[in-house]
């Protein structure tokens, strides 16, 4: 039986682990719900366990574009170890779920404290970089059929099941696209046997051969996280 939990948590020693947990408390992630507000500092820091959140950039009237991807691979506020800093985007729940969340200060407090718990959220931060410095560059030189296979393997590894619901529109939005782009990319995809698509229902039904469609980033995003991750588990 699959027991959900924060892969990031995991990595800490149980004693830990615990330590930190007794100053968090369980919250629900509603869909579409807003975590963090562009310009202004966290509140709160978010563990998924169920569910991700998708970091979204507002740029003049264009748009939100996605920037990030946030499951329970990761954290929402590891940039809460640099101190208080307004963060550059919002982050909204994308699918459903639950989290452990704590207050802003008293993780920093907890930060001081655990020198494992320090150096895990230091991990975390640099591997979010280096992954949006690689989706910066996957934007601009990578075409959108490979761009939307390496997202819909990123949605299916965060959701933990093949089928989810996403409209066409929102594909586009968060890969920052036009609408016939993406209808293009999915109908090929769909056509191949790839993946089922109707009515905003999504089912991957090779993951392997959506996989081989994926642009580099895909792989090179794991790998990071993999390299960075690796020496603290």
């Amino acid at each position: 039986m699959h027991h959900p939990e924060n892969a990031l948590l995991h990595k800490l020693p149980p004693a830990v682990r615990q330590r930190l947990l007794d100053h968090c408390e369980p919250f629900e992630l509603v869909l579409s719900a807003e975590l963090s507000v562009r310009g202004k500092p966290l509140q709160h820091a978010h563990f998924p366990i169920e569910g991700f959140l998708s970091l979204v950039i507002d740029v003049d009237s264009h748009p939100p574009l996605e920037v990030g991807m946030v499951g329970a691979e990761a954290m929402l506020g590891s940039e809460l170890i640099l101190g208080l800093a307004a963060t550059p985007w919002r982050a909204l729940v994308q699918g459903a779920g639950s989290s452990w969340r704590i207050g802003a200060q008293q993780l920093r407090t907890q930060i001081d404290a655990i020198p494992e718990l320090e150096a895990l959220l230091q991990a975390c931060l640099l591997a979010r970089l280096h992954q949006q410095t690689l989706a910066a560059a996957c934007q601009r030189y990578h075409q959108i059929a490979p761009r939307l296979a390496r997202w819909l393997l990123m949605m299916q590894d965060r959701s933990h099941s093949a089928s989810f619901h996403v409209t066409q529109e929102f594909m586009a939005l968060m890969l920052g696209v036009r609408r016939v782009g993406v209808t293009e990319a999915a109908s090929h995809f769909q056509d191949s046997g790839l993946i089922v698509y109707h009515r905003g229902e999504l089912t991957v039904l090779d993951r392997k051969a959506l996989e081989a469609e994926a642009c580099s980033c895909y792989a090179a995003d794991k790998q990071i996280y993999q390299r960075l991750m690796k020496a603290k588990a």
